[in-house]
């Protein structure tokens, strides 16, 4: 790696740092290239990404952002799973951890808050930010609807006792008949 891609990859990791939500730092102890590729594909699909870089370009492109505390974890072959929402990544990444012993999760940061490993998996539990969304809009929204059916159900009562006095009077006028 030349000069210039050194500083192409720092400056791309400093952009990414900028903009994401959590970074959890993982080591690579020996996971194949399948296993990898499983991974990204998964951080992929939750909206995530996943880079292996080198330990010291790592640290450089942490300068100026809120994730100076990962410079301590950045030993060995680490890679760095990122997302701007805080617990897509930290799902992703706790979920391979269960099933690969040669994936380890070293620790992270939400920002300016390091993350050790219970954190990393203590964020991995709550619900993604599409969750909380869906979850705010159907609680706006449950009043509306009761009150929508509330308002409707003496209508209907009304129309149930103005049809049944209807039928009452066509079974006299049958009678009559």
């Amino acid at each position: 790696m030349d000069r210039g891609e050194k500083a192409a990859a720092v400056a791309e990791l400093n952009r990414s740092f900028s903009e994401v939500g959590v970074v959890v730092v993982t080591r690579n102890l020996g996971m194949t290239v399948a296993q990898s590729t499983v991974l990204r594909n998964r951080m992929r699909e939750a909206g995530a990404t996943y880079k292996v870089s080198k330990n010291k370009l790592a640290r450089i492109a942490l300068d100026g952002t809120d994730y100076l505390s990962l410079g301590d974890m950045l030993t060995g072959p680490v890679g760095l799973a990122s997302s701007v929402d805080p617990v897509a990544a930290a799902k992703v990444v706790v979920e391979f951890a269960k099933g690969n012993d040669k994936f380890e999760i070293v620790g992270g940061a939400m920002g300016s808050t390091a993350l050790d490993l219970a954190g990393v998996q203590a964020l991995a539990t709550l619900p993604s930010l599409d969750e909380l969304h869906a979850k705010i809009i159907g609680l706006l929204v449950a009043p509306a609807t009761k009150l929508a059916t509330i308002a409707q159900a003496p209508a209907a009562q009304l129309a149930r006792v103005l049809s049944a006095y209807a039928d009452k009077d066509a079974e006299k006028v049958e009678e009559a008949a």
